[in-house]
């Protein structure tokens, strides 16, 4: 749910939030954020570990973040709390979060969040650079991923089928087997 007002808002009003309150920043309009649902978490928890446990497994350099973690796109015009973030560059990162793109983002879709995520958050991805990006939707149990440099359409999974990780080689995920 977007919030209106005159101006545009900044980097400052997410950081003058009230204690508790969650809200992300997508070039210049501040939209709050529901708390998430238990099957989210699970899912979001799951999908993190797996991509942990593979990173650690093959010595990768490359950092995984999970929710709340910020991400300041767009020369911090816009901040975004992804589900999961994953970054090679490890120079982006500093103690406030991530600045610039993270390599792969999946969001997990909640009943609040399907406009933002399959819309919004796509094209501020794709802009911001982006590499790889999953809308893994447990009402539908599909994940779409799009593989930003190829800009086609996204590639559609079932959750029952193996979904490869393009920028992780050789990390194939079945939702399913997580649930």
């Amino acid at each position: 749910m977007s919030l209106s007002k005159e101006e545009d808002f900044t980097i400052e009003d997410i950081y003058a939030l009230p204690e508790g309150q969650r809200a992300e920043l997508v070039k210049g309009q501040l939209y709050k954020m529901a708390p998430p649902g238990r099957l989210h978490q699970d899912l979001a928890g799951r999908l993190y570990g797996t991509i942990l446990n593979y990173i650690n497994a093959h010595n990768g350099t490359c950092r995984p973040y999970i929710a709340p973690f910020a991400v300041f796109l767009n020369e911090n015009t816009s901040y975004v709390e992804p589900d999961i973030s994953v970054i090679f560059d490890l120079n982006k990162l500093d103690d406030h979060g991530c600045h610039g793109a993270p390599d792969l983002i999946i969001e997990v879709v909640s009943p609040g969040s399907k406009r933002m995520d399959y819309y919004t958050k796509l094209v501020l991805y794709r802009d911001a650079g982006v590499k790889e990006y999953w809308i893994a939707d447990p009402a539908k149990e599909t994940v779409l991923v799009y593989l930003m440099a190829e800009n086609e359409a996204p590639t559609i999974y079932r959750f029952t089928d193996p979904v490869p990780a393009g920028i992780l080689k050789g990390l194939n995920i079945c939702i399913k087997e997580l649930l």
